[in-house]
């Protein structure tokens, strides 16, 4: 009988106060289930059945939008998932519409519920609750909060990615506390991202998050951090790629980026309209002295210049290398290209020559330096031999093999971490050894 009213009793028909209690304690969980779907019933049945025994029951009334807050706030705390799941996808739709001219307490409630749900123990809560709340300008700012710094990717991935209720004060926390892995590289697809959190970003040593943030072209860097990245690329290749393809890109980058990137990707440099004519021809003599060096021989591929004639391979003794060296020097072809390439196609002898020549220093000194990993004292020769201390970091780690956690790193982008003071007293020390 019951069962027959309520299918007489269609979305276009109301039904009664009475019907709809007698349909609250039908024996048939059936029942009660098509009655918990309706938006004509009222709220305190609702609010009974958000008690119902059956799960089932409960997850209709989980997704009720005609349910009141009390009932959501109720069920945000419910045993079962699936009852909790259907609760956070409608509240974090819903709590975002509310206006200042509802009442502050159904506000108040939502929140309250979206809150537990941030919290809840089960991964695909706070999931549903992230992905609903990621792209909503008005979400509520400490649920945000909280889910972005959830211990689980796929919930904090989301919000940090494209929440815009976070700020840049937010983001720099979140980066600050050491969040899971992946969640620097979610921060760094934003589609904006500014140059503060992208300093950071660059600092935290995140091989992955700096790869997005250069993909990112509407992530903002400075020059200055830009030049530093610059200085590790060489050893790091997933860079190479997005910093050759970066807007904006300054033109005595794009001649540092020579020095080291493929070929194909000097091509696509050389091809690009925003870098300076004066910029390209640095760019391409920079191509033709590693042509000269043989230096894209491994290369390989369609995207491989033709090979350059090999050189003679037989081993100089330091002293015909001391030779080679000063007479490139007097020829004033002994500068800072010429040691890169060397550098870069493993003649270490050479490059060891080069700077004692360069420097004025025995080349025992030099090899002293290299032998005993000396950071500091590399360094100081490098700047006695006037080269810039973007080499100098290359030095330490091609010619000495100085693990990258203990390089010295240039200041500010291009300057010397040390003063000159320092590095005189760096070389007296190693004259006396």
């Amino acid at each position: 009988m019951f069962k027959n009213l309520f299918k007489g009793l269609s979305r276009d028909k109301s039904m009664t106060y009475d019907q709809a209690k007698e349909m609250a304690r039908h024996e048939d969980t059936a029942v009660r289930r098509q009655l918990a779907a309706r938006d004509d019933v009222k709220p305190e049945i609702l609010y009974f059945l958000a008690d119902d025994p059956s799960p089932e029951v409960r997850r209709e009334i989980a997704g009720n939008e005609s349910a009141p807050s009390q009932v959501d706030l109720l069920l945000a705390h419910d045993a079962d998932e699936g009852v909790r799941t259907g609760i956070a996808r409608k509240i974090a739709k819903l709590a975002p519409g509310l206006t200042e001219q509802e009442q502050d307490r159904v506000r108040h409630m939502a929140n309250e519920a979206l809150e537990i749900l941030a919290r809840d123990q089960v991964t695909r809560v706070r999931q549903i609750l992230s992905e609903t709340l990621k792209d909503v300008a008005h979400a509520p700012p400490e649920v945000i909060k909280r889910l972005a710094r959830d211990a689980e990717l796929v919930v904090s991935g989301p919000v940090l990615e494209f929440s815009p209720v976070l700020t840049d004060d937010d983001i720099l926390e979140i980066i600050a506390s050491d969040p899971v892995h992946g969640a620097l590289s979610a921060i760094s697809r934003r589609a904006e991202v500014g140059e503060t959190v992208s300093d950071a970003i660059y600092v935290s040593n995140d091989t992955e998050a700096v790869t997005e943030l250069l993909a990112n072209p509407s992530a903002q860097i400075r020059e200055e951090t830009l030049d530093r990245i610059i200085d590790h690329a060489p050893d790091v290749e997933p860079w190479h790629a997005p910093l050759t393809r970066r807007p904006k890109l300054p033109a005595t980058a794009a001649a540092r980026l020579a020095r080291f990137v493929a070929y194909n990707l000097i091509e696509n440099m050389t091809e690009r309209r925003d870098i300076p004519p004066e910029a390209l021809d640095e760019v391409k003599a920079v191509v033709r002295r590693r042509l000269d060096e043989g230096d894209f021989e491994d290369a390989g591929g369609a995207d491989a210049p033709p090979p350059a004639p090999k050189k003679d391979q037989a081993k100089a003794s330091p002293d015909d290398l001391l030779i080679q060296a000063r007479e490139m020097h007097q020829a004033g072809k002994l500068d800072e290209d010429t040691i890169a390439a060397s550098l870069k196609s493993g003649d270490r002898d050479f490059v060891a020559a080069a700077l004692a020549v360069r420097a004025g220093l025995p080349l025992r000194m030099i090899d002293k330096v290299i032998s005993t990993c000396s950071v500091k004292g590399l360094v100081a020769v490098t700047w006695k031999a006037g080269l810039p201390m973007m080499l100098a970091v290359q030095l330490q780690q091609k010619l000495a093999r100085i693990t990258p956690k203990d390089v010295l790193y240039a200041k500010n982008g291009t300057d010397y971490p040390l003063n000159e003071q320092d590095m005189t007293w760096q070389l007296d020390f190693l004259k006396e050894l």
